[in-house]
């Protein structure tokens, strides 16, 4: 993995407190709701849905909680740079440096479902100068390399 700069990698009640700070940093409110989306996208190692995490917040609460209110939650956390989106299986993953900001690089495997996200500048660098070469100016290059782990190759 390529940086150009050193970033902290961050887990646990760390990593929620990372979320926190980057989010009200930014302007937004940290709400109990969204540390419960965030705690609960963060313990999972794999790409979550909106709907497993509705499920799964459900059973903790004894209520149901609607997916579109995590939708609305993710979308938040994905433009915070607090998550990261698989867009191929439309699920989220943590971010576990949420003050960096990166393009999202993923290896995505087809047998197990993990996504491994990579930070790689000189690849981020060549996109996006290929997308400036033909006037299109990238917001949040997004590239997915499906395939096989090495644990399911």
């Amino acid at each position: 993995m390529a940086h150009d700069h050193a970033h902290h990698e961050h887990s646990g009640e760390t990593l929620v407190e990372a979320a926190r700070g980057a989010l009200t940093d930014s302007g937004e409110q940290w709400t109990g709701m969204r540390e419960s989306v965030f705690t609960e996208l963060a313990r999972h190692d794999r790409p979550v849905s909106a709907y497993d995490i509705a499920d799964n917040l459900s059973k903790a609460r004894g209520k149901r909680v609607a997916p579109n209110s995590i939708y609305r939650i993710l979308d938040l956390f994905v433009a915070n740079n607090l998550a990261l989106r698989v867009e191929s299986s439309n699920a989220y993953l943590a971010n576990t440096h949420p003050g960096c900001q990166h393009d999202c690089i993923f290896l995505v495997c087809d047998e197990c479902g993990e996504a491994t996200h990579v930070d790689d500048e000189d690849v981020s660098r060549t996109v996006r100068a290929l997308a400036k070469v033909r006037g299109f100016t990238p917001e949040r290059p997004v590239l997915e390399i499906r395939g096989l782990c090495r644990a399911c190759a």
